[in-house]
């Protein structure tokens, strides 16, 4: 069985607002639960075109408003932030919502080098210190019992019985050698890199050493994903999402993602026509059943059996859909 779950980076379709689409991000974790999803992520973006940059406030709302779809960050940024204070920050969140909280953290800075500069200022140490902080974050998630940290005995609170799924994202061998390297759950980020990472994946599985947080391996794979009733439709959705790459590509300011049907004119060169064949490796696009049929031989390629998906399109009730078709090609439902 393969499972499916979201992604949502909250983008801002061209005359939305950015409140707006924080509404719609939590109408689709909603319908995402009673389409039989089996997570729910939040985005850590420091861009002007999506609608929030915080996944650990808008986290509790939106596990308030659902009932079982585990809901978490796809990531936290981490090299901006304290490990003791994030740990505390998702332990409280386990609390609240017991064996339903991911915390998927990140190394990459998640915007432009000026909003890294505003995060970090002050900072005295810019040095790569992540793969401490991962350790620092399994010592406060575990609950502090193991000897010879340089904070010994500091507890991050509350005392729960639960610990969050701690993932560590990338789209490279070096974050999954940390993963494996302390035990916990790997997420590849296809839809970032482009490049097909079963090898990646593969060594993550081999030299996985089992932990306090969990004895066996967990790999989950990312996409962005365009599906509609035929794939000449999805074609014309994909679109959208090619301008939009194409103008980060560019390093233009963009105004929001466009409607199909602006990008379907948009006046692409012969080198904007390669990177969106270049963009296309990040993409499943098609009908329910051959994206089915991709997420499958996919499945296989990469032993793994669950795929988060997300995707950029102008109109909400298109998403919805979207996501309304992949759940009955899987079959996602329960009753």
């Amino acid at each position: 069985m393969v499972r499916l779950s979201i992604l949502d980076q909250t983008p801002i379709p061209e005359g939305s607002s950015a409140r707006t689409e924080i509404i719609n991000t939590v109408r689709l974790a909603q319908i995402a639960e009673r389409l039989g999803y089996h997570r729910f992520w939040l985005s850590e973006h420091h861009l002007e075109t999506q609608g929030h940059s915080s996944p650990e406030i808008l986290i509790p709302h939106i596990a308030a408003n659902t009932s079982a779809i585990r809901v978490g960050s796809g990531g936290v940024m981490l090299p901006h932030y304290s490990a003791y204070k994030v740990a505390k920050n998702f332990r409280l969140l386990e609390a609240l919502y017991p064996n339903r909280i991911d915390l998927g953290v990140g190394r990459a800075p998640g915007g432009i080098p000026l909003a890294t500069m505003a995060l970090q200022e002050g900072k005295a140490n810019h040095q790569d210190q992540f793969a401490r902080q991962i350790e620092d974050l399994i010592y406060y998630l575990t609950g502090s019992n193991g000897q010879g940290h340089r904070f010994q005995g500091l507890k991050a609170m509350p005392d729960i019985d639960t610990i969050p799924e701690l993932f560590v994202l990338g789209s490279s061998g070096g974050s999954a050698g940390l993963a494996s390297t302390y035990g916990v759950s790997y997420a590849y980020a296809q839809f970032i890199s482009g490049q097909h990472g079963g090898e990646v994946i593969e060594n993550y599985q081999q030299m996985f050493q089992p932990s306090l947080l969990q004895q066996r391996s967990h790999s989950i794979v990312g996409f962005f994903v365009v599906c509609a009733e035929t794939d000449e439709q999805a074609e014309r959705l994909a679109s959208s999402m090619d301008v939009e790459f194409i103008k980060v590509a560019r390093g233009e300011k963009s105004k929001g993602i466009l409607s199909p049907e602006l990008a379907v004119n948009y006046p692409f060169t012969t080198s904007d026509r390669q990177l969106v064949y270049e963009n296309r490796k990040r993409m499943v696009v098609g009908s329910p059943e051959k994206i089915k049929m991709t997420l499958l031989q996919y499945s296989e390629e990469y032993k793994t059996d669950e795929f988060i998906l997300a995707t950029m399109m102008f109109d909400f009730h298109t998403k919805v859909k979207s996501y309304q078709l992949l759940s009955d090609a899987f079959a996602l439902r329960k009753n």
